[in-house]
């Protein structure tokens, strides 16, 4: 991986930040695209809010994006473009954790900081046998405060890697190549038989259902889109007109035209031009279901909160991976 050995600070953050909650495989091809669009900190400081977020568009997790683009300012203005080198200067940095800050101070400075990731806390949680939920308060100090204590002071840098990479290759979550293992010896796991009882959670993950459904109002090669400015997902991105149920919905012309008259005030002829399949998307903590229905307006209409774009300029605006979805199978003309 072209981050692998780095030691130029802002390469290390974006790298970092691309690939929380995602694949490798995945994060490669946006990071690459990131570093090749803005070479420098500066670089990406000075970009529109628009054009990253549609460099970022199919990564999920918007967020980061929006953090990526408020760090590298505060940096650029606070620092002069410059990646501050004390470590407690980078944690205040936000969208920064512990865990980017260790790496940083590390990989970029040599400074004795432990990284703790999800490979980290599963080899110690299997070498030493560990019986503390690493989503609890007690467990994340206990694992930081052995982390700590474990790290090779002398080579920082070369320590954290050689931990996330045991964990990433051979200290796998399903099927650990315990043979291969350098710590087999030491491993109390190993030697108990109770490898895949580590690492655990106290909590359960609850996921809710939320139904989505897209009104793709259309008048004179025209379409009506808004930006989502709620502190919700997708925070940002653009999308159609929504109507959010707390159940499925029926989705037949009666039931639009009354979605038309009580949300737009729209009273005038409109014709169905498609309606999708139901689709899906799965999420951390949600599953977004629901439908796109485009249709085509007789009469103008004027929505406070959306805006009329053109529909061959579409492409220009970042939309989230459930909406590209659709508009990938389908033609829009």
């Amino acid at each position: 991986m072209p981050w692998k050995g780095e030691k130029n600070p802002y390469k290390i953050w974006l790298s970092e930040i691309i690939l929380q909650q995602t694949r490798v495989e995945q994060g490669l091809a946006y990071y690459n695209k990131f570093i090749a669009t803005y070479p420098t900190i500066i670089d990406l400081a000075k970009a529109k809010d628009e054009v990253v977020f549609k460099l970022w568009e199919g990564l999920g997790y918007y967020s980061r994006c929006r953090n990526l683009l408020h760090t590298a300012r505060e940096i650029t203005e606070k620092y002069n473009g410059v990646f501050p080198t004390n470590h407690s200067d980078i944690l205040k940095l936000k969208g920064i954790g512990n865990y980017t800050a260790a790496a940083i101070a590390s990989f970029a400075y040599n400074q004795p900081y432990a990284v703790l990731d999800g490979n980290v806390y599963r080899v110690l949680s299997r070498v030493f046998a560990i019986d503390l939920a690493i989503d609890s308060k007690q467990g994340k100090d206990y694992f930081t405060k052995l982390s700590q204590e474990l790290i090779d002071t002398k080579q920082p840098a070369l320590y954290n890697q050689a931990v996330m990479d045991l964990g990433a290759t051979v200290c796998k979550p399903q099927q650990p190549l315990c043979d291969e293992c350098p710590l087999q010896k030491e491993c109390k796991a190993y030697h108990n038989n109770t490898i895949t009882k580590y690492p655990f959670k106290e909590k359960k993950l609850i996921v809710k259902t939320r139904w989505f459904y897209y009104l793709l109002i259309e008048h004179k090669n025209k379409i009506l889109i808004k930006q989502r400015t709620e502190k919700d997902i997708w925070q940002n991105l653009n999308e159609f007109y929504l109507v959010e149920t707390q159940e499925q919905q029926a989705t037949d012309k009666t039931v639009i035209k009354k979605w038309l008259k009580g949300f737009l005030n729209y009273n005038n002829k409109f014709k169905i031009i498609e309606t999708s399949k139901e689709q899906q998307q799965k999420l951390t903590h949600r599953t977004i279901k629901g439908q796109f229905i485009r249709i085509t307006l007789t009469e103008n209409i004027e929505v406070e909160t959306h805006y009329w774009i053109n529909k061959k300029d579409i492409s220009n605006y970042s939309f989230p991976r459930f909406i590209n979805a659709y508009l990938e199978t389908t033609t829009n003309d």
